[in-house]
Formats: structure tokens, C-alpha cells, sequence
């Protein structure tokens, strides 16, 4: 059965149990503090689990993108390596909120396993939790009883809890778990060994292919387990595993959803991907493995940059940049792949899985061009590396400083690199010196546990104020049209994080707008007679707006004024409908390619990122500005509605990839022929409140991304106060002149004129050096050798120099000892004739002169230079370089 079959029969399947397909959410997550990506199929029914998003339909079922790389369930260093693990990965799902059970979850996965996709009932087993007496928790007699009914007891295995209880985190809903397992073993293997023996070993072919979790506990932060009131039905298979049982394949990895991929990139590489044979086991593995990395990571990275995630130094783009780079450097190093490539693979990806995914299509070009130019960088990056890395061997072999390459080094070569261990040490070994891997180590366990510390957040449990307010009731949002209001405390806990204390507060009714969409969080106060608390934060976490203080109320049950602090909302909101203004210029002005790509929105500033593949004129951006303006002096009135997300689109509405929209959507049109997108922020009333737009840099973000950044109001008053006293102070640096361009200019103008003439000086010591040298020539063994020492202040004149001496002498061999602007450097250059002849080689000559400066260098045969620290060995060097002729 091919892999886009296995898909829809599961789905088909579970649509005629009356369950609701639905879409797979974005793989990269917004607005949730707790995660960055989807991780499980679960993680974007979080909030109906917790209690804090309504129940719309009670049998859902899905194929949902995850992504699993770091935290809890980090799988990343065995992917490639062995044949079943994944960093993106589907996840087929079926869900109950409240509706059916055990009974019906458990008989449903064997109808569709064994009688739809006909799945030899021998080769699978079930586990079942064992239960735990120290959580209290039972065995689990209704599975068990329920499996009795398909499958023979001996078949049926006890689970302890890290297998057979699963927990969405630390904290949250939680239950036990029934595992579906398939042995896909050879007939004679599984008669040697019963395959319930190999269940949960990491045996390869004895694999989990379905988890059914119950959701029946609530783990509190002091670790002790609730009841839910309402018990929920989580389902997981792993689309790779099922296909690749469907297709009987030993391996993920040879089923028809990677070897498109794999295919494509023998072709890249000129290598292929086959068995492994005794002759050439560990040559073929190397090739196999990096093939599976890659062929893994370009879904990984692909599905991201789709859904709006960019590669980049911070939070989950490093994650992603780090998969790329991880990627590119088993190409480099396994395939021997010396340019970008990865970049090639995307159009075979998109084609694949286009169909299920749209977004891999109508992003394709945006998803190459960001690859392609990651790749580019990262190979630069890896040049210097290399670079650094020879420096390192030829410094420590110089300066007979031992036969081991210092942690720190390695380290930094990793970590700023991105060199893996095992290239630094092959390397290192061509030099005949050995890595110090201990120090390594222990500087990599610094590093993951700072990281570590860096994220922990202590978080209490919820304490509920009012007992008579249910969890699923949501906080009523009056911010769109109020900046009051009366309020209570629903709940409230205590976090602590990197030693901070403060206090997280859900209300009854807020007008504090929660961060979300690129707006900030909205600041303000909770008060009433008696006191006065700061809210300094307001974000949504698992469907709550949560309100930060860094002090508790006194009274928690009283009443108080919720007040948003109406400035820095106002300047939020003209910031916020000024990048609407922007984004419909920017299509009018660039082309309807643009879309908008990510955004911060506060009350000093507005950054926008856009698609566009080309750096944006001077003359653009002022048409740009212009068309902003004159939109404001029009002062267009906002026109905010709410409808279905089907009216939307007919609408026009412009919506973000990357984006989950639910089925009521907030239309915000600024004139009905310029500007209509779906958005949940703030605005203006009427563009006049904006005053004034003015764009402060435009900037490459990544590959086909663009960047602007701009203020409005009282920012851009502050702005072009700042530009006239700017102005002024150059006014008087050039004595008050009128035409402060033509000043300037002819300052710039003598400035070059002055370089010049330094230029030339510079250039006429350089002949003197150079007539002087050429007078110092003595012949010996048909050889005209020139080994003097000499000051210089430029080593461009320096080098330009000795090609001058080296053209004009036949049969040269010139060896220099400068002091350039006080530091030491020796220079070789040879005859081609004499580096044919007679064997020659400059870098030889070199890499023992640089010994004396406790310096280190290389070249060509017939050139090479060195630089170093002691400046008093240049004599020595000079005097070991005339002993050599």
C-alpha cells in the first residue's frame, strides 16, 4: 500500500466512527510559552486537555507534523543511525474529549490494524500499565480485559510506568497507556526468540507502532495525581513505522516516503544507498547513515522555514539552524560534498507530499532560496574553521607545546563552527597530535547544563480563589473596546525563574491584551481602595490569559479596577495598523510575493519581516513611505469584524502560513481596496491617530526575507529631532556652512586625495626596500638568493613587493624577516623553475622558520608566509634561513 493510501485509509477509517478530520496544526508553535514545537499529537489539543478551550466536536482525528529535537523527548543523536527514529515525523491520530474509552479505542485499533490493513495478528503485542502502588494508580484490569478479547494473554505484556504512563510534562493531564507493537522479524528469528521478550528492548524490528493513552489523572507540581472530571482518549502512530510495516520494509528509511529522497540524493552525491555487505560494512554504514540524516532533515527544515520558522542564533531557529548544519557536515564529511546541496532536494519534497501538505508547495521557492543560503554561510564558516583548526596544530607543533589540542579549542570549534568532534580529531591526527576529549566533554556538560538552568522555571500549582468558577470557564476580553474594568481573581500561582520571583493572576474579565500575533503584552494596574499591584506582563499559556505581578494582592478575594496603561497601548496600536498600512504597500510597491513573515509590535517601534528576494531601493522604500503617509493623512476609519473563516477568505482577508486560525476569525480592513487581514491585535480607530511613518532601516533577515524596521507618533517626531541636531552638529564641525553636501564632500574628497598620496610615499619606500635588496643578491648553486631583514608599514606592499623582486630575478629564492607595525613576519617566494627543478617548496621553507617568531603559517610551493609573537626571532630565522643556502 503506497504511503498517501496508509494516510487517508486511517483517516477514512476513523471518519466512519463518526470523528471529525481535521487539519494538522503548524509543526513550529506560537504564543506558548511551554513549547516551541509540536512535539506529539497531542500537544495542539493541549488546552481542551487542560480544560481551557470548549470541546467543538467530542471524535476528532488527524495526521499532525511533529518534531521532536531537544527536551524530554529528544531523539535527535539516533536519527540516521538507526532505521526508525525521526526528528519531523507524522503523527496519525484518533481523540476522544469526554466521548468513548478504553473499550472502544482498543477495539477499533485492532479492527483497523488487523481487518483493514491486514496486519498478521501474530506478529503483534500489547502492553498494558502494570500499575504503580507509589502513585496509587492500579493495574489497568479494562484494557487488559479488553485485549483478552483479540489478543492471547501471553501476547499481552505488563508495562511499568516510563513505558506504559504517559504525562504531556511535568505537569498536566496524564493516564495510562496501551502500546500496539509489531515484530517484523524474519520466521525463523521470531521461532529462535519470542518476540515479547524483545518488547521495549530497542530491538529494531520489534518496533511500537500505536500508543493509545488514557487521560484519566491531572499531575499536580507537588507530583501527587487528581481525577479528571472528564476522562479523554489520546491516540498516537507513527506514519513512518505503519507504512514501513504496511510495505515490509526492515527499515523506515526504504519505504516510499524516504527513498524519493534518497534517490535524489545518490544522484547529488554519486553514491549510493544499499545493504551494508561484510566486505565493506563500515564504509557503506558511514555513506547509509549520512544519507538517512539528510533525508530526514530536509522534511525537518522545510516544514519549518513553511510555517514560518526561520534558521537563526536564538530559540527554536537554532534548533533549526542546528539540524540544518548537522545535515550539510554529514554531506561534507561522509559524501564529500563540497557545496551547497541540500537546497536541490526541496522541489522531490515538495512533489511528495505537496498534495497533504500545500504549504511545501506554495512555499517551495521561499524554502530553497533560505536553505541555499544557510548553506552558502555555513560553508564559509567551515573554511575558517578548517583554517583555525590548521593554525591550532601548526601553533602547538611551533611552539613544542605538547601533542594534545586543548578542550577549550575543541570546544570552540564546536560550538562556534559547528565542527563535530570526530572531524576535529581527524584532523588533528593528520598533524600527529590527539584531541584533550575529557576537557570537551566537561565544557559541552557546562554548556547544556547553564542552558538547562537558563530555562527552568519552578512553577506552583494553580490556586483556585473562586471554588464557583469551573476550569474550562474562559476569561471574558474586553480590551478591544475597554481599557477598565471591574474584575476578580480567578486563580493565581507563584513561578520562580533564574531566581525571580513573581505572580501569575487569571481574572474573571481583563482588558489586558494578551501577547500574541507579534503585539506585545499590555502593562497596567489591578486596584481597588486599599492597594495598588503592577501588572508587567500580560501573555497566553494553554488557552488562559495570564496576568504578571511581582506582588501578590493582600486581599485576593476582593474586587478591583483592571487599568491598561492607555499610552503605551496607544503608541502599541499605531504601530500595530501601521504594519498593515506598510504590508499593503509593500505588495502595491514590490509585487503580491510579499508576505508578511514574522513582527514585533511595542510602543517604541515596529519591525516587519516580509518574502522578498532582493535588497529594496532607496527610491522603493520612499515610494513605500509615501503611500503609508498618505494613507494616514486620510485617516481611514478601522472596519473590525468577526466571521467565519470561510466568509474570511471569500473576503480576501490576507492569512499568515504558520498561523492556526479557529473557525471565528477577527477581520480588520483599513479601507476594503488597500488593507483586509485576519489579526487579533489592536488597532486605531482611524489611521489619523498614527501621525506620521517613518521606516528606520531595511535589512536581510535571511535568504528571501527582508526586514524593516520603523516608528510612528511621538518616535517619529523624536526621530527627526534626533536627524536635525545631528544635522546641526555637523553644520558646526564644517563652520556653520550652508551647503553642508558640498562641504562634506570636498572634505571626503581632500581625505582621499591625502590616502593617495600616503599610498604613494608607502609604494616609493617599498622600491627603495626593494633596490636596496636587489643589490644584496649573492649566486650559489645557480641559485640568486636574497635573506635580509626589514621594517615595513604595510604587509599588501610587503607581498606586492617581493612578486615585484621575485619577476625581475631569475632563479630566485627570496626569504624576508619584516617587522610589520611591530609584530613579526617572514616571507618565502621562489622561482617556479627552481620549485620544478630542484624540488623547492616555500611552505616547507616555512612551517621550520615560523618556529623561531612562535609563529605559525603556510602557503604554496612558491609562496608562503608566517606570522608569530616573538619579534626577537626574526634575526635567528633569518640567520637559520641562510645556513639552509
Amino acid at each position: 500500500m503506497e504511503s498517501n493510501k496508509v494516510r487517508s485509509t486511517f483517516l477514512e477509517f476513523f471518519k466512519s466512527k463518526d470523528h471529525q478530520i481535521v487539519p494538522s496544526a503548524p509543526m513550529v508553535v506560537k504564543g506558548d510559552p511551554t513549547l516551541m514545537f509540536n512535539n506529539s499529537g497531542m500537544a495542539p489539543f493541549k488546552d481542551i486537555f487542560l480544560g481551557n478551550a470548549p470541546i467543538k466536536f467530542p471524535r476528532v482525528t488527524d495526521t499532525q507534523k511533529c518534531l521532536r529535537v531537544s527536551g524530554k523527548h529528544n531523539d535527535l543523536e539516533e536519527v540516521g543511525v538507526d532505521t526508525y527514529h525521526h526528528t519531523m515525523f507524522e503523527m496519525l491520530g484518533n481523540w476522544s474529549f469526554g466521548d468513548y474509552f478504553k473499550k472502544d479505542a482498543i477495539t477499533w485499533a485492532w479492527e483497523l490494524l488487523t481487518e483493514v490493513y491486514k496486519i498478521d495478528k501474530e506478529r503483534l503485542y500489547v502492553t498494558v500499565f502494570e500499575g504503580s502502588v507509589e502513585e496509587n494508580v492500579p493495574f489497568d484490569q479494562e484494557a487488559f480485559d479488553t485485549w483478552k478479547l483479540f489478543v492471547p494473554e501471553s501476547r499481552i505484556i505488563n508495562g511499568n510506568k516510563k513505558d506504559n504512563f504517559w504525562e504531556m510534562g511535568d505537569t498536566g493531564p496524564c493516564g495510562p497507556c496501551t502500546e500496539i507493537h509489531y515484530d517484523g522479524r524474519s520466521d525463523e528469528e521470531r521461532a529462535k526468540v519470542d518476540g515479547a521478550s524483545l518488547v521495549n528492548g530497542d530491538n529494531d524490528q520489534v518496533i511500537e507502532v500505536w500508543n493509545n493513552v488514557f487521560m484519566e489523572f491531572m499531575r499536580k507540581a507537588d507530583k501527587s495525581l487528581e481525577k479528571l472530571p472528564a476522562q479523554h482518549v489520546d491516540t498516537g502512530m507513527g506514519f513512518e513505522r505503519l507504512v514501513r510495516v504496511l510495505q515490509g520494509k526492515q527499515s523506515n528509511y526504504d519505504t516510499d516516503v524516504f527513498t524519493p529522497l534518497l534517490n535524489k540524493i545518490e544522484e547529488l552525491s554519486g553514491l549510493r544507498y544499499k545493504p551494508e555487505d561484510e566486505e565493506n560494512h563500515k564504509k557503506q554504514l558511514i555513506v547509509n547513515i549520512a544519507m538517512r540524516v539528510i533525508a530526514d532533515h530536509i522534511r525537518t527544515i522545510s516544514f519549518s522555514i513553511a510555517d514560518g520558522q526561520l534558521p537563526s542564533n536564538t530559540g527554536a531557529g537554532y534548533v533549526i539552524r542546528r539540524i540544518l548544519r548537522r545535515a550539510i557536515r554529514y554531506g561534507y564529511q561522509s559524501l564529500n560534498i563540497k557545496e551547497a546541496f541540500m537546497y536541490r532536494i526541496v522541489p522531490t519534497l515538495s512533489h511528495q507530499l505537496g498534495e497533504q501538505f500545500p504549504e511545501l508547495k506554495s512555499q517551495k521557492l521561499l524554502i530553497e532560496k533560505v536553505i541555499k543560503e544557510e548553506e552558502i554561510s555555513f560553508y564559509k564558516t567551515l573554511e575558517i574553521g578548517l583554517k583555525r583548526i590548521d593554525q591550532v596544530c601548526i601553533d602547538l607543533i611551533a611552539k613544542h607545546a605538547g601533542k594534545v589540542i586543548d578542550g577549550k579549542v575543541v570546544f570552540e570549534l564546536y560550538d562556534t563552527f559547528g565542527f563535530p568532534l570526530d572531524l576535529t580529531s581527524l584532523i588533528a591526527r593528520g598533524y600527529d597530535l590527539s584531541i584533550d576529549e575529557t576537557e570537551f566533554n566537561r565544557l559541552l556538560d557546562e554548556q547544556k547544563n547553564r542552558s538547562r538552568a537558563s530555562s527552568i522555571v519552578d512553577t506552583d500549582d494553580w490556586i483556585v480563589v473562586d471554588k464557583n468558577v469551573t476550569d474550562d470557564k474562559q476569561t471574558n476580553f474586553v480590551g478591544y473596546n475597554e481599557l477598565e474594568c471591574d474584575t476578580a481573581i480567578v486563580r493565581y500561582r507563584k513561578v520562580k525563574a533564574k531566581n525571580k520571583e513573581q505572580f501569575q493572576l487569571v481574572l474573571t474579565e481583563t482588558p489586558f491584551y494578551a501577547e500574541s500575533g507579534g503585539q506585545v503584552g499590555d502593562t497596567g494596574t489591578l486596584e481597588n481602595i486599599n492597594e495598588k499591584i503592577y501588572i508587567t506582563d500580560t501573555k497566553k499559556e494553554n488557552g488562559l490569559i495570564i496576568h504578571f505581578c511581582d506582588k501578590l494582592p493582600e486581599n485576593i478575594h476582593a474586587t478591583y479596577i483592571a487599568k491598561v496603561n492607555k499610552n503605551q497601548r496607544s503608541y502599541t496600536e499605531n504601530n500595530h495598523s501601521a504594519t498593515h498600512l506598510l504590508h499593503a504597500a509593500l505588495r502595491m510597491i514590490l509585487g503580491t510575493h510579499v508576505e508578511q513573515k514574522g513582527s514585533l509590535v511595542n510602543d517604541e517601534y515596529l519591525r516587519f519581516d516580509f518574502s522578498h528576494f532582493s535588497k529594496i531601493t532607496d527610491e522603493e522604500l520612499h515610494e513605500i513611505e509615501k503611500i503609508v503617509n498618505t494613507k494616514i493623512r486620510e485617516n481611514i476609519h478601522s472596519n473590525i469584524q468577526q466571521m467565519t473563516i470561510d466568509d474570511a477568505k471569500k473576503t480576501g482577508a490576507m492569512a499568515l502560513f504558520g498561523e492556526k486560525y479557529g473557525d471565528v476569525v477577527r477581520v480588520v480592513e483599513f479601507d476594503k481596496n488597500y488593507s483586509i487581514e485576519l489579526c487579533g491585535g489592536t488597532h486605531v480607530k482611524a489611521t489619523g491617530q498614527i501621525g506620521y511613518f517613518k521606516i528606520t532601516s531595511e535589512s536581510a533577515v535571511a535568504a528571501g526575507i527582508r526586514r524593516i524596521e520603523a516608528v510612528t507618533a511621538l518616535k517619529a517626531e523624536e526621530f527627526f529631532d534626533n536627524q536635525t541636531l545631528l544635522l546641526n552638529e555637523v553644520k558646526a564641525l564644517l563652520k556653520n556652512n550652508k551647503d553642508v553636501v558640498k562641504s562634506l564632500s570636498n572634505v571626503l574628497e581632500e581625505n582621499t586625495e591625502l590616502q593617495k598620496q600616503v599610498q604613494v610615499l608607502m609604494r616609493e619606500k617599498a622600491q627603495t626596500i626593494k633596490y636596496d635588496l636587489l643589490s644584496k643578491v649573492k649566486s650559489t648553486n645557480d641559485i640568486n638568493f636574497i635573506c635580509e631583514l626589514v621594517v615595513f608599514d604595510s604587509a599588501e606592499e610587503l607581498k606586492n613587493m617581493l612578486f615585484e623582486i621575485r619577476n625581475q630575478t631569475e632563479n630566485c629564492v627570496c626569504i624576508i624577516g619584516a617587522e610589520v607595525k611591530g609584530k613579526p613576519s617572514i616571507s618565502v617566494i621562489i622561482s617556479d623553475n627552481l620549485v620544478k627543478d630542484k624540488n623547492l617548496n616555500a611552505g616547507t621553507i616555512i612551517k621550520d622558520l615560523a618556529k623561531e617568531i612562535n609563529g605559525g603559517g603556510g602557503g604554496q610551493p612558491f609562496y608562503a608566509q608566517a606570522g608569530g609573537y616573538k619579534l626577537e626571532g626574526l634575526k635567528t630565522a633569518i640567520d637559520k634561513a641562510k645556513a639552509l643556502f
